[in-house]
């Protein structure tokens, strides 16, 4: 039972990182300008759409496991791995992707928490989907280095 609350906080983790860096994603979207604005546009479109759709999977997942999801943007913020940034009207496109590696990144190592504990645990339907998730990251990751030119192996 022990480790089955563990799963249910791990999840509850992501559902609110997940939901704070839903919003980055939209701000990047927003504001992102400058002579690759089309691509990073329809780029961070694309992430906050996938990110959307992972966010709601862990809620109801966390939910068909017996949690309750945080769903207040105050509950959000207080338990995010990523935090909340104001943009300040300075940020370049490729900051904003290197903050968005950034933000990535602490995903995947909360994500490799969470595969390791649903293992533990024998929940093998959780560590199915966050191994998915993780996978989906590092790709992610790689590809956006490479956009900025950095090899993942330096990074």
């Amino acid at each position: 039972m022990e480790k089955q609350v563990e799963v249910q906080e791990q999840l509850n983790d992501l559902v609110a990182t997940f939901g704070v860096f839903n919003i980055k994603l939209y701000q990047h979207h927003f504001y992102v300008k400058g002579p690759h604005f089309f691509n990073l546009h329809e780029k961070f479109e694309e992430l906050y759409d996938e990110v959307t759709e992972q966010f709601d999977e862990l809620a109801e997942r966390l939910i068909a496991i017996g949690g309750k999801p945080y769903a207040t943007l105050g509950e959000f913020l207080e338990y995010s791995l990523v935090k909340e940034t104001s943009y300040n009207g300075k940020e370049t496109a490729e900051e904003m992707v290197a903050s968005t590696i950034s933000d990535y990144k602490i995903i995947g190592e909360k994500l490799q928490k969470g595969i390791e504990l649903t293992g533990k645990a024998g929940d093998d339907p959780t560590q199915d989907l966050l191994i998915g998730y993780k996978f989906g990251i590092d790709k992610t990751v790689w590809m956006l280095q490479a956009y900025l030119g950095k090899n993942p192996l330096d990074a």
